[in-house]
Formats: C-alpha cells, sequence, structure tokens
C-alpha cells in the first residue's frame, strides 16, 4: 500500500460516451460489435444497511480509445441490448472479479456470458498474486487508479466528472493490462 501510495496516478485520457436510451445503446453496440476485445467492469450504488443490496446500475465496456457507459437504471431495455454483446463469443471480454458483476447483472437479465477473462485468474500464470485491479495495474504498469469514486452514488440523476473518469478507467484499465501481459 505504501509503495503504491507514492505512484503516480494513471487517468484515462480516452473518450467517454455516457449512453442513457435504446437508441445510444444500438448506436454504441455498433461500434463495440467491430470490436475484438473490449475492458468490461460494473459499478453498483453502494448500501450501508445490512442486508439489504443494490441493483448493478452502471456497465462500462471499453475498446482502447473510447469507454462505453451504460446507465441501465435509465432505461429498462438497456440490459437486454448489453447481453448481445455479453453473449457475442467473437468478442473477448476483460475484466476484474466477473463473478460478482454477473451475479448482479443476471438479477436484472439472466443470460451466460461468452468468451470472457476474469484477471483475477488470468494474472496468476504470470506470478502475479495480488486480485485488486489497482494492485495488478500498479505492478504492471507502475501507476496508481485511484478509487475514491468507488463508493459514490452510481444511481444519481447525472454522473460526476470524477464518477465517468473512474468508470472508464476501471474498465479500460482492464484491457490494458491483458494487453500487456499477451
Amino acid at each position: 500500500k505504501e509503495e503504491i501510495a507514492m505512484l503516480p496516478i494513471e487517468e484515462f485520457s480516452g473518450t467517454i460516451e455516457v449512453i442513457e436510451t435504446k437508441e445510444e445503446a444500438k448506436k454504441a453496440l455498433d461500434i463495440l460489435k467491430t470490436q475484438p476485445i473490449l475492458g468490461f467492469d460494473s459499478e453498483t450504488k453502494p448500501s450501508f444497511t445490512k442486508g439489504k443490496s443494490n441493483n448493478v446500475c452502471l456497465i462500462q465496456l471499453s475498446t482502447l480509445s473510447t469507454c462505453y457507459l451504460f446507465r441501465i437504471n435509465k432505461d429498462e431495455m438497456l440490459p437486454e441490448i448489453i447481453e448481445e454483446i455479453m453473449k457475442n463469443e467473437k468478442i473477448t471480454k476483460i475484466g476484474l472479479s466477473l463473478k460478482d458483476d454477473f451475479t448482479g447483472i443476471n438479477k436484472l437479465q439472466k443470460f451466460k456470458p461468452n468468451n470472457c477473462i476474469d484477471l483475477q485468474k488470468y494474472v496468476k500464470q504470470f506470478g502475479i498474486t495480488d486480485n485488486s485491479l489497482s494492485k495488478i495495474y500498479a505492478i504492471i504498469f507502475n501507476k496508481k487508479i485511484s478509487k475514491s469514486q468507488r463508493l459514490t452514488n452510481w444511481e444519481a440523476e447525472t454522473l460526476t466528472e470524477k464518477q465517468k473518469n473512474y468508470a472508464a478507467l476501471d474498465a479500460w484499465a482492464a484491457l490494458v493490462i491483458y494487453q500487456q501481459l499477451e
């Protein structure tokens, strides 16, 4: 922790597209379907009440240059649209702790994802035993990922710039970690 705290902070320098409607999602998916590999993550509004949990409200899909933030709490059709990408066997999806993400998403839309790689398992073959995205990223790139926005309100009417950047960085970082190790 002390070593990571001394590292420079990584920032996502690409384009961030916030997707809130079915029409926006279809346009984004037309682009995403052309990609052979995507970074993936999801966000859920934290619950500070024992026994209470909230639904996934944001799904991030990232290329090297653009991250799409699908606000699935804004349009009930969005989880259905996301399913198309997640089931696509031709597109590799890279994420961290995918079981947790898919458990949350399946509460909204049941489907079986295809061609997904969980970095927590993948990095072990390289002798990396740390399980957090920020630690894996620090080991590989010698930069830190700030987690200060993790426990913010992802169901807010409008996401802040800090939330958007955090969400984009998480999905993008998974992608670049995988590509670097490959």
